[in-house]
């Protein structure tokens, strides 16, 4: 029988985080087949908020290998100012824009490298933001919910009024999901869901 933990990050699951990301980077499905470097979902994605706010990184193991993971940024604003001191500065160096006419996936992610992380002014009352994202074998028992509780536990403990999370509009099990738990929808461009912790 298979043993699911839920545990904080660690450096070493970097590259677990990279894989997974890429694995349920197609509306929840694996991306691997869109693209030629594997990275760009993760350059984006998932490692930054690990590299940069790893207390609010938390994975799920099966056996103790890593099978999902939750992730977020508990202020949505000063994390993209960091991406853009810290992070996106070598990805830019590594990756240079494409020429205009690239249509590939590739294209399209390197060229959010160059644009990098932008905050919606319309979500100022959500200041935090989320990510989650679990593989085949970790979804269906219910540790979806646990991971989600374990990353709003914590936005709670250190202060944050309020949280948010994006979703394709194709990911119809992703949007059950966010509803389940008790996101309501925000009334903004996209299918954005939203939680306060505040009243």
């Amino acid at each position: 029988m298979t043993h699911f933990e839920i545990r904080p990050y660690h450096p070493s699951d970097l590259y677990s985080l990279y894989r997974i990301c890429l694995l349920t980077g197609d509306s929840g499905e694996d991306a691997s087949a869109q693209y030629r470097d594997h990275e760009l979902l993760g350059h984006l994605y998932a490692a930054p908020y690990a590299v940069l706010e790893p207390d609010l990184t938390f994975v799920l193991t099966a056996d103790g290998t890593p099978v999902g993971y939750t992730l977020g940024a508990r202020d949505s604003q000063t994390f993209a100012d960091r991406c853009e001191r810290e992070w996106f500065p070598p990805l830019r160096a590594r990756y240079p824009l494409p020429a205009v006419e690239d249509a590939s996936p590739d294209a399209g992610r390197i060229r959010q490298i160059h644009r990098g992380h932008y905050h919606h002014s319309a979500l100022a009352e959500y200041p935090a933001h989320l990510h989650i994202d679990i593989l085949p074998i970790g979804q269906g028992g219910g540790y979806g919910r646990r991971l989600i509780e374990t990353l709003l536990a914590r936005l709670r403990k250190i202060g944050v009024p309020a949280v948010h999370l994006g979703v394709s509009p194709t990911n119809h099990r992703a949007i059950g999901f966010y509803e389940h738990v008790g996101f309501h929808r925000v009334p903004v461009d996209g299918v954005v869901f939203g939680m306060r912790f505040d009243g």
